[in-house]
């Protein structure tokens, strides 16, 4: 073997604590831990102190640590195949992150004002800009973020439905009763959301008006306004979740619905994680008046800020050619791929009803009434 092989051998070893290296010494195998028989410890006195909240994570549970079984692909994650990352840009923008002079300094607790810059350009509201942007550690971090802001413990949010399970699960932990209110092809509808308001004296609505999870939907134009409106005409906020901003397969998306908002109403959530890789943890919220003063105080609660040099490696991929190049290839490949299960769908699946999306990673489809899901 060549020595770097060796050496590498060793590195490894050391890693699993089966060497220890003694500096002027050498390495030495290290010695076994006894291992003792003994009764597992006790710890049935956390359930009485505990007592019976339940924090309710099982529709994350496939996104956070999904199943690994010989031959199974997951279809539950959502995240992108490794031969559709950027991998070669995200290589080069951590290169030239971590060779940056203040790239271990501490960040601004709201983010670097470069990529809260970019993600103020990205919406196209004219009313936003880099001082309503807080950075997040990716779209889980500002869902949870926005609905403890927004709500109490025990207030009732309005939801599409279906929707995204995930912000079931960051709903119900924060104690946050999850309303459904009907959706079809074209959205959330308004008068449903009308009704919905009217009946819980809810006073915030989380939705998904582009690529909608799992649906696929894009909120109808003639729609836009009636669900602004809505939310007005009680005084409550629209939470809207822009996931899928940079997925769009062959058409460029309508622009958020902040971009039509003018009083403060809308709160504005997106991540760079579906676009680029899962562990490329970095998410923006947007939001203007009081309740970003509150969403700074809970960022500052919960983890002060988000790494630096994972912010310098995002704002130096998004800043390069390569990143609009990689969003090109992206959706065409999407689109390709939406396409061939769109087919095999129609052909080994001939009595479910699909349709083919424009954009996102989910193809939806209804099963005959009369057929049983299991």
């Amino acid at each position: 073997m060549s020595p770097l092989t060796v050496s590498r051998a060793l590195a490894e070893l050391g890693r699993d604590g089966v060497l220890v290296s003694r500096p002027g010494a050498g390495t030495f195998v290290a010695q076994p831990r006894a291992v003792r028989q003994a009764d597992p410890p006790d710890y049935s006195w956390q359930t009485v102190t505990l007592a019976e909240r339940v924090i309710d994570a099982a529709g994350l549970s496939p996104l956070a640590d999904p199943p690994h079984v010989e031959g199974v692909i997951s279809l539950a994650a959502g995240y992108l195949h490794s031969s559709l990352m950027p991998l070669a840009a995200l290589r080069s923008a951590l290169t030239r992150a971590a060779r940056l002079p203040d790239a271990w300094e501490r960040p601004p607790a709201a983010g670097l004002h470069g990529l809260r810059s970019w993600f103020a350009r990205q919406v196209g509201s004219p009313g936003a800009d880099a001082r309503d942007v807080l950075i997040t550690s990716g779209g889980q971090s500002a869902l949870s973020a926005a609905f403890r802001a927004l709500l109490p413990s025990g207030a009732p949010l309005l939801v599409e439905s279906p929707t995204y399970p995930g912000a079931l699960a960051a709903a119900r932990a924060a104690g946050i009763r999850p309303v459904p209110v009907p959706a079809d092809r074209h959205g959330v509808i308004p008068e449903h959301l009308v009704e919905a308001f009217a009946r819980t004296g809810a006073q915030a609505v989380y939705c998904q008006p582009a690529y909608h999870n799992p649906t696929g939907a894009v909120l109808a134009a003639g729609r836009r306004p009636a669900v602004l409106e809505a939310a007005a005409a009680v005084g409550a906020f629209v939470i809207e979740d822009d996931f899928a901003r940079w997925l769009g397969h062959h058409q460029r998306l309508p622009a958020p619905l902040l971009a039509d908002d003018q009083e403060g109403r809308v709160v504005y959530l997106t991540s760079l994680s579906k676009a680029v890789s899962p562990s490329l943890r970095v998410g923006a919220v947007i939001a203007r008046g009081p309740v970003a003063q509150r969403l700074h105080a809970l960022r500052a609660v919960d983890d002060l800020f988000v790494s630096r040099p994972l912010q310098e490696a995002a704002l130096e991929l998004v800043s390069r050619p390569a990143w609009d190049r990689h969003i090109k290839d992206l959706g065409q490949s999407l689109g390709r791929r939406a396409g061939v299960l769109f087919q095999a769908v129609g052909c080994h699946l001939p009595a479910v009803d699909a349709v083919l999306p424009a954009g996102g990673m989910h193809l939806w489809v209804r099963l005959p009434p009369d057929l049983d899901d299991g």
